[in-house]
């Protein structure tokens, strides 16, 4: 878990003041500083409760996403898109969990130059005992109440969606926080 700071004050909000004294009023400021400090602790804390299993956040994430594939497998380019990480990051990724035998590379049968990485049966009961861990500790957001954590997935949707990270192709789709896939 990360340690905590035990500031006498809250830094973001002395930067607010000064950020106001020297620009003036500027909200997005104050709000990327929050995000950016709120990802530093999730990502630590995740990565605490990973550590055990030789696991980063970044290589739990592939695991649960081969986990939930039809096949357990799925091409590196797939991963990347799916994690909507650059190329070479999926590489690094898929081989330290080759590595560690949590992954295996494939040839795909469907694509004679692509590799399908394919989860083991260790990388399952990895992925597993991982998210028991990760869930008991809500993800490290078990400050917020579950209603709280819907609106933060909504708000974020919003920066997502104008960001061009999905298509939302039905008001439906919009309205439900369930992305809508481009067909």
């Amino acid at each position: 878990m990360p340690k905590p700071l035990n500031l006498p004050f809250d830094p973001i909000t002395r930067a607010d003041e000064h950020w106001r004294e020297h620009w003036g009023e500027c909200p997005p400021m104050v709000a990327i500083t929050s995000i950016m400090r709120a990802q530093q602790i999730l990502l630590a804390g995740a990565d605490a409760v990973l550590k055990p299993y030789g696991l980063t956040f970044a290589r739990y994430e592939a695991l649960v996403l081969l986990t939930f594939s039809r096949t357990g497998s799925l091409p590196l380019s797939r991963i990347g898109e799916r994690l909507m990480v650059h190329p070479t990051s999926v590489t690094n990724t898929i081989d330290r969990l080759e590595q560690a035998e949590l992954v295996a590379r494939r040839p795909n049968p469907r694509d004679g130059r692509g590799v399908l990485a394919v989860i083991t049966d260790k990388g399952r009961d990895v992925t597993e005992r991982a998210t028991r861990d990760l869930t008991a500790r809500e993800f490290g957001l078990g400050a917020y109440t579950a209603e709280q954590c819907a609106q933060l997935f909504d708000l974020l949707r919003v920066l997502r969606v104008d960001a061009g990270d999905f298509a939302v192709e039905a008001e439906e789709g919009a309205d439900s926080g369930t992305p809508v896939p481009a067909t």
